[in-house]
């Protein structure tokens, strides 16, 4: 056995203070005690952080002691296709009634193929089947299910090798990694016997509330087993589940559509139930359990789909033969149960298509809806989700009274014991970066406060010019009439003015449209105008959009005219004040080619080793979407100061990662740096450093891709840093002193946590980034070197369309919003579905992804070089992250998979995504620890 570590290991850190260290190290750089023979996943960590000013911060992380022993893990339990739900039922009754000679204390189980004991079971040759017996609900002639559930004995843990990890003398292995996952098993093994619940947090009915849609919110708690240095810690915070209102079926649906009279539900009423609703319904309830109680016992039914036809249209045949009857009869003459509303839709449920009435349906309670939250519903789950840094908190304290760890039997077992007091670290509030401005601002230079400035007495770093323009309105003349119109205009000119920007145009031609007619057209239409007034093309469309005008929006943005739009909200721009319009004018000047704002004195500034930085992402169809595609982005700043951004987005297979195109995006994306430099800034020196941001996972493509595919043609040799960003992670920071913190009681921007919360031996941090607006703000976590804390923190205040820092770095939010934008890339009118909601059968997934595929319209060649994604929509506290990266190599030739090991999972970090890093080869331009690093997923 390797030799046990000081007494006290494990415990955590003490009340009020930083973690005990054991084997770590202080503050001002000194290297952690890591053991020469550990072999890190990412950089080894050589030290800790030591700018900024050092305060106290609690973090919702509570130390958990690390059970002594030999644990016995089983794997291959079968079934494992089963719903995680039945598989608990069926597990628990194993342990607890049929196998009680095998079972002499409580074993654990995740719901899958994963079990644990503290003691052997007597399986013979450590393998053995079992047939646990279900009653089925209710009377039946039918004899109870049975199902075989097999165990197999694959491993033995000592938890030793966790405590000789956290204390950084062992390598995170497989070992390791097992144990980490027992550990967040036996925490989650109680509630989620008792709770609904997904992968990492269960909910519980207290406080739920109903939000209209046929959902209902309610609260949840998010748990977590963590590394951390020569100690572990629950991450536990509060959490949101959106689940199907209980109740009628009938009910729910009606709610779903905004309809009070059932026979809204009835293809034979008039005006009939519209296709198109039918379908989104369907949508909306398939993959739902149900209930039904006519046969006199109670039965759990899978609705399939919705039928076209009423109750009383469906006809089929009787198994005993016979004519032909409808459904509808079929209750009333052979089960005495005559409809209410015969004509109403039914479900259809099995694999025999059997077809139940709606009203004769219940929804069970806690059943989660795990599609796409409906878009009308986010602002009712922010409303209820957001909570004051001290509020949440407090209930994530009180969350400690609903776990009740010491009442678990299974906690109990495994010899586990939690502290129910959140740990208290050092943090740093590094210093704010200074941004410069143009000439005549009143300062060339400013330094925001918590992450927060604003436009007053400042002008553009590189204004645009405001040429020729247009006005197209969408709002009635009867709201928004000649005056307002001629308003606004003179507003929108006083406005670019204001910040730098000329306006040749001060007269624009104002054109009132329907929205219900082609959006294209019209937009053409206001361009030929101009021509023909003898003002030139214009530069600019600005387009004002009704309330509720989101669809107008969007077939504005699908026009490929190759003219910078801008789309302004009528209720908004009318009157506004000059904040207002020197706001709006952050998009337009970036959209024309300008740049807002610089960084001034930053590295990725410096002339003599010019710096490119990239951000890439990749987005999902939305849960339960089939044969929709993925869309991939790439932007990259080409001018000196890395202000100036430009991007390429590409379609491809749905859920899928690795970017299929990235080695052509890269090369585009280079192509246009040197072509910019040679246009725009003559003499710049070759290219010394590559930035790249990904957001997501990492993917062992992107070294060969950067260095040998895209590098080496485009005959530069840059030195590559790559940075994984990853999103949804629930460490919450909360100033220890009120003092401490900004005017929402977040902690400050610019608060940045590696020592004694950071992970055992890899080089990474948290950081929070931005001010607080709504809520508990979200930090974010990295793993780089030193000087990157400042350069990504910077980064973060240099998003063009705000006034504020925001929570990732300015070219991962860019690639975002390109990938979001990517929708928009198909032709108006087209027949592709491209709701978040859509599906298709499995069967024209495939060929339903080559038309999209095929459909999907490149950019116009005259935006390519603009940031023509600036949008029209910004929360700061919308988007949360992880960032993770792994650095650093010499360059030794393309990557080897010998480098990999075995495949790793880390403790888990967000609560619907999960990240992972992979090989990458690269040397960081900023760190002199210069390593071959691999990076594999925590779990």
């Amino acid at each position: 056995m390797p030799p046990r570590i000081a007494p006290g290991r494990g415990s955590g850190p003490s009340r009020g203070g930083g973690p005990t260290r054991g084997g770590g190290a202080g503050r001002g750089g000194v290297p952690v005690a890591i053991a020469a023979h550990v072999q890190t996943v990412g950089v080894r960590r050589p030290g800790y952080g030591t700018g900024g000013k050092v305060v106290n911060t609690i973090v919702n992380a509570f130390p958990v002691t690390i059970p002594d022993g030999i644990k016995y893990h089983y794997d291959d339990i079968v079934p494992d296709k089963l719903p995680a739900r039945l598989n608990m039922v069926l597990f628990d009754r194993l342990q607890n009634v049929v196998a009680t000679q095998v079972f002499s204390a409580p074993a654990i189980y995740d719901g899958r193929k994963n079990a644990f004991t503290t003691y052997r079971l007597p399986l013979g040759p450590d393998s053995a089947q079992f047939d646990v017996t279900l009653e089925r609900d209710g009377p039946s002639d039918r004899p109870p299910k049975i199902y075989k559930i097999k165990l197999t004995k694959v491993a033995e843990i000592n938890m030793e090798v966790l405590h000789r990890f956290i204390a950084g003398q062992q390598t995170q292995d497989n070992p390791v990694l097992t144990g980490i996952t027992l550990l967040n098993i036996v925490i989650r093994m109680e509630p989620n016997l008792k709770h609904p619940f997904n992968v990492r947090s269960f909910f519980t009915e207290r406080g739920k509330r109903a939000i209209g849609g046929g959902l209902e919110l309610w609260r949840g708690y998010f748990q977590s087993i963590r590394p951390s240095q020569n100690f572990m810690y629950i991450n536990l915070d509060i959490s949101t589940g959106v689940m199907y209102k209980a109740g009628p079926l009938l009910s729910l649906c009606l709610d779903y559509l905004n309809q009070k009279n059932p026979n809204a539900l009835s293809p034979r009423t008039r005006p009939p139930l519209p296709d198109r609703e039918r379908l989104r319904l369907q949508r909306f309830i398939s993959g739902m359990r149900v209930t039904t109680k006519y046969t006199g016992r109670t039965k759990t039914l899978v609705i399939k789909r919705l039928t076209s036809e009423s109750a009383s249209s469906i006809m089929f045949s009787m198994r005993q033969g016979g004519p032909s009857i409808s459904v509808a009869d079929y209750f009333k003459k052979h089960l005495n149960m005559p409809l209410k509303f015969p004509d109403v839709i039914c479900i259809e449920v099995g694999s025999a298509g059997a077809m139940i009435p709606l009203e004769l349906c219940e929804v069970p309670p806690g059943q989660i809806m795990r599609k796409q939250i409906p878009a009308d519903k986010t602002n009712d789950m922010v409303e209820f989700s957001k909570l004051r840094p001290s509020e949440r908190l407090a209930s994530i304290r009180a969350g400690l009274e609903v776990l009740q760890y010491g009442q678990s039997p299974y906690i109990r077992e495994f010899g586990m014991d939690i502290t129910q007091t959140p740990i208290s670290v050092k943090s740093r509030v590094l210093p704010t970066p200074a941004l410069r401005y143009g000439q005549g601002s009143r300062e060339s230079t400013i330094k925001p406060a918590n992450g927060q400035w604003n436009m007053r007495d400042k002008m553009f770093y590189r204004p645009s010019m405001l040429k020729t323009w247009a006005i197209v309105i969408y709002e009635s003349q009867g709201r928004f009439n000649q005056a307002a119109a001629q308003e606004m205009a003179t507003s929108f000119c006083a406005g670019a003015r204001s910040v730098g920007m000329p306006v040749e145009d001060q007269r624009p031609l104002i054109f009132w449209e329907n929205g219900s007619g082609n959006i294209g057209e019209h937009l053409k239409k206001a361009g030929k105008a101009c021509v023909d007034a003898g003002k030139g093309p214009p530069n600019l469309i600005v387009v004002v959009l009704p309330e509720g005008g989101n669809q107008i929006y969007t077939a504005v943005k699908q026009c490929a005219m190759g003219v910078a739009t801008q789309c302004l909200k009528s209720m908004k721009c009318r009157g506004a004040k000059m904040q207002y319009w020197a706001n709006v004018m952050l998009k337009v000047n970036v959209k024309l080619g300008g740049i807002n704002a610089i960084l001034d004195n930053s590295p990725l500034n410096d002339p003599n080793n010019p710096t490119i930085v990239m951000g890439a992402d990749v987005i999902h169809p939305a849960p339960g979407a089939e044969g929709r595609p993925s869309f991939t982005s790439l932007v990259s700043s080409v001018d000196i100061n890395t202000a100036k951004y430009v991007s390429t987005s590409c379609v491809q297979t749905g859920r899928q990662e690795i970017i299929s195109d990235l080695e052509t995006m890269c090369k585009s994306a280079l192509t246009k740096y040197n072509g910019y430099g040679n246009a725009f800034e003559k003499g710049r020196r070759t290219l010394s450093r590559l930035i790249f941001y990904r957001d997501g996972v990492s993917e062992g493509q992107f070294a060969h891709v950067l260095e040998k595919e895209a590098c080496q043609d485009m005959k530069v040799n840059p030195k590559i840093t790559l940075i994984i960003v990853g999103k949804r992670h629930h460490i919450r920071m909360f100033p220890q002193n009120e003092r401490d913190g900004d005017k929402s009681g977040n902690c400050q921007a610019g608060t940045t946590i590696d020592e004694g919360l950071g992970h055992p031996t890899e080089f990474d941090y948290y950081q929070l980034t931005h001010g607080g607006l709504l809520g508990t703000s979200r930090p974010a976590h990295y793993s780089v070197a030193d000087a990157m804390q400042n350069l990504s923190f910077a980064l973060c205040h240099v998003y063009a369309r705000a006034t504020r820092s925001v929570s990732i770095p300015a070219p991962v939010y860019y690639a975002d919003i390109v990938c979001s934008r990517a929708k928009n890339h198909y032709a108006p009118g087209s027949d592709l579905d491209l709701s978040e909601t859509a599906t298709q059968t499995s069967s024209h997934a495939e060929s339903q992804l080559q038309a999209f595929k095929q459909g999907y319209k490149p950019l116009n060649p005259k935006m390519e070089n603009l940031m023509y994604f600036m949008v029209h929509k910004f929360t700061s506290t919308s988007v949360s992250w992880i960032l993770s990266t792994v650095i650093h190599s010499e360059r030794h030739g393309p990557i080897s998979t010998s480098n990999c090991g075995a495949v790793v999972r880390l403790p888990e970090t967000l609560l619907f995504l999960s990240f992972s890093l992979q090989i990458v080869h690269m040397l960081s331009p900023f760190s002199p620890y210069a390593r071959n690093a691999v990076a594999v997923p925590y779990g």
